[in-house]
């Protein structure tokens, strides 16, 4: 029989995610050795493989077979924009995807006037307000705190995650739309879904009785 391999966001996510599939009876107790220097841990009686990997890296693993299995962040795939089967949504780490900025920029938003976007996801902030907005935009990237670039001037609005807009708030800014609800992810490889159609399915099935959802 062959391994399954899944590929885990590293942080809080792979620790929660873990924590549903123990309880839907995956499991793998070589993870939890604090000291490891592993890269790949394996459970030989279900026949899986686990890795953990950056969660920018993980839709890329999952679309080219490296892993069969991915749990990551919507964000994250809708940015990577891989080819992969989205099949559950954990419900863990929910936050937005937002346009957001001083209230006086709302008015840009579909004004149709060319509008700087400062993110750290250019993806997802060129395919909004291109297809979604009708509007075109500076998109500029950048990896640090995306609040300052309004503040500074450097952008008119920002496309960033945001969780209870606190700190929005705290620097004179607000969510202005909406761009999509976020949370983590289950990807499957589109080979591995049919060539391991059986198994992934029951792990699908499985995990799904213990978040209680038909996601």
């Amino acid at each position: 029989m062959e391994y399954i391999t899944v590929a885990l966001a590293k942080g809080r996510l792979a620790k929660k995610a873990m924590e549903i599939l123990e309880k839907a009876g995956i499991s793998c107790d070589e993870m939890k050795d604090p000291d490891t220097r592993k890269l790949i841990f394996t459970n030989e009686e279900l026949k899986m493989k686990f890795f953990l990997a950056k969660a920018g890296d993980v839709p890329t693993y999952v679309e080219y077979g490296a892993a069969d299995i991915g749990i990551v962040g919507k964000d994250t795939i809708l940015e990577e924009g891989r080819k992969l089967y989205e099949v559950i949504d954990f419900g863990i780490g929910r936050c937005r995807m937002c346009v957001a900025g001083p209230e006086s920029a709302k008015e840009l938003l579909g004004s149709g006037k060319r509008i700087r976007v400062a993110t750290k996801y250019p993806n997802i902030a060129k395919d909004y307000f291109t297809n979604v907005l009708h509007q075109t935009a500076e998109i500029i990237k950048l990896s640090g705190s995306i609040e300052l670039a309004p503040i500074v001037g450097l952008s008119e609005v920002i496309v960033d995650i945001v969780e209870t807009g606190s700190t929005l708030r705290e620097n004179g800014l607000a969510v202005l739309q909406e761009i999509v609800p976020l949370s983590a992810r289950m990807v499957v490889n589109q080979v591995s879904m049919k060539m391991e159609q059986e198994r992934i399915q029951k792990l699908i099935a499985d995990i799904r009785a213990v978040i209680g959802t038909d996601n």
